[in-house]
């Protein structure tokens, strides 16, 4: 009888531990196609929501910054590789961003290196490495 409750005790550990990380899964997923649509729709300023409160407070953007996010339409944002695991809280994620400068009109692309991660206590997942630089070339 003692073993069949260890046996019991130990499986339902392991599927609570499996539900665990299903819902982070789930919260990545729906954080990644968040972002993906905010800054698709909204611009590249709306992402700013989705930036970790620490890095926003040791690097916040500024006012030049936030003028050039202005200046540009997102045209495509692609994301087709998917995110990688860093870790157990942190996953890479490379997405192309196509945008259009809305005063010339021209249009290119840059390559961005996103890092998100999760915050356990939060229960929700941050952008680390902050807005695209859309300045690169």
């Amino acid at each position: 009888m003692r073993r069949i409750l260890l046996l019991l005790a130990a499986s339902t550990a392991l599927l609570l531990a499996a539900c665990a990380q299903n819902v982070r899964n789930d919260s990545l997923v729906a954080t990644l196609n968040a972002y993906g649509s905010a800054v698709r729709w909204n611009g590249l300023e709306s992402g700013l929501q989705f930036v970790d409160p620490e890095v926003l407070k040791a690097h916040p953007p500024t006012d030049f910054d936030l003028a050039r996010y202005r200046q540009v339409r997102v045209s495509d944002y692609d994301d087709g590789s998917g995110p990688v695991a860093l870790g157990s809280e942190k996953v890479q994620q490379t997405v192309r961003i196509s945008f259009v400068n809305i005063h010339t009109q021209a249009e290119r692309s840059i390559v961005a290196q996103q890092v998100w991660r999760y915050d356990e206590k939060a229960k929700h997942w941050w952008l680390e490495s902050g807005l695209p630089d859309i300045d690169k070339h």
